[in-house]
């Protein structure tokens, strides 16, 4: 039988990657357990697997004393120096006290404690994997669902999808098959719990690394996202060298790139813009698509007040400020937006001062 115990031990390192002294350690827990239990000892037991001969003992761990007072934990020095006589009193001496019978105990114990330490070790395993997978992104199936969660077979685990994480623009059926952002990974009795999210901004920078190498070699950089999943994203990108265009990398040939994340999010609009260190320059370049006349900046606030065209003005501030809300988080600037005739009147800037831009309807329908 003990032979047969180490080759499926080993068996559980090769194919399991549990720890094979993790399973050795909780066996011979579980087994002084059982000898006491069976045995009905009160004895200090220890038991010895060892592995090269494939043997099994259990020994009984009896200090040695003056004068016994309960036999089952001490042994008198005269009967310790019958064994050896070098003793010497508190010393603790072990004695081989393996039954006939101890065999088929060991088998129901080894059972029951393979059994609880695979799963535990294999919970810790798949917590250890997926732990290191926080802020990636996974291909999973949606398998079922429940008032709270929508839950995604990730492989080894089940990942939680909880309703405000979803896509307002999406619907999610059985079986369908969806690219999820792990935001955290928790231990529990039960085993690892995985959260995922749709709505992350993380989601949206994954996923471009995904589709621009660029990004994914470190050429190009994504420095913010900023999101309102299902509906319009902003992300700015930068490259530090001058002959790389971080923009166009990410939109690709024909906008292959770009769109192919807009795909995977179902047709959310994504704005993509040119980080600058310049809050000027980065700030109107949030506002895109619509242009801006002047930007001017208040360095101790962090805010800025951006004066664009009177027709240009309910494009950057966008359906219900939603341009000029994502702008804001995107920079992490405060962002104030006045038209040119407001800004005259309010001496904020002098007449003819300004570009000198004109209207065009796409400049109102580009990203409508």
């Amino acid at each position: 039988m003990t032979n047969q115990l180490f080759e499926a031990i080993q068996y559980l390192e090769q194919e399991k990657g549990i720890d094979k002294d993790v399973l050795i350690d909780a066996l011979e827990a579980a087994l002084i357990s059982a000898y006491k239990k069976n045995f009905k000892s009160k004895t200090n037991v220890r038991v010895d697997l060892n592995e090269e001969d494939g043997s099994m003992k259990v020994f009984a761990r009896k200090e040695i004393v003056e004068e016994v007072e309960d036999d089952q934990l001490e042994i008198s020095l005269e009967e310790a120096a019958k064994i050896d006589p070098n003793y010497e009193v508190g010393d603790v001496i072990e004695i081989e006290v393996t039954p006939k019978d101890f065999g088929r105990i060991a088998a129901q114990a080894a059972k029951q404690v393979v059994t609880q330490r695979v799963r535990e070790a294999e919970r810790g395993v798949i917590y250890g994997e997926f732990a290191d997978r926080v802020e990636d992104i996974m291909t999973g199936i949606i398998q079922r669902r429940d008032n709270r969660f929508i839950y995604v077979n990730l492989g080894k685990a089940e990942g939680r999808l909880p309703f405000n994480e979803i896509m307002p623009n999406e619907t999610y059926n059985i079986h369908d098959r969806i690219k999820v952002f792990i935001t955290r990974v928790e231990s529990t009795n039960k085993g690892p719990q995985i959260f995922v999210s749709r709505t992350h901004p993380g989601l949206l920078k994954r996923l471009f690394e995904m589709e621009v190498p660029e990004i994914y070699d470190g050429i190009v950089e994504i420095k913010s996202v900023a999101r309102e999943a299902g509906d319009r994203s902003k992300i700015s990108v930068y490259a530090e060298n001058p002959d790389i265009d971080p923009v166009g990398s990410c939109v690709g040939q024909r906008g292959q790139r770009v769109q192919a994340v807009v795909d995977e999010l179902k047709g959310e609009k994504i704005d993509i813009v040119q980080w600058s260190e310049d809050p000027v320059v980065y700030i109107s370049n949030a506002l895109s698509p619509a242009k801006v006349v002047t930007v001017l900046v208040d360095e101790e606030e962090k805010a800025t007040t951006v004066v664009v065209p009177d027709y240009q003005l309910s494009l950057a501030i966008g359906k219900r400020g939603q341009n000029a809300r994502l702008a804001a988080k995107l920079t992490g600037w405060k962002i104030d937006i006045k038209s040119e005739s407001e800004a005259i009147s309010a001496g904020i800037i002098e007449e003819g001062n300004t570009e000198d831009d004109s209207y065009s309807e796409e400049d109102d329908n580009l990203f409508e």
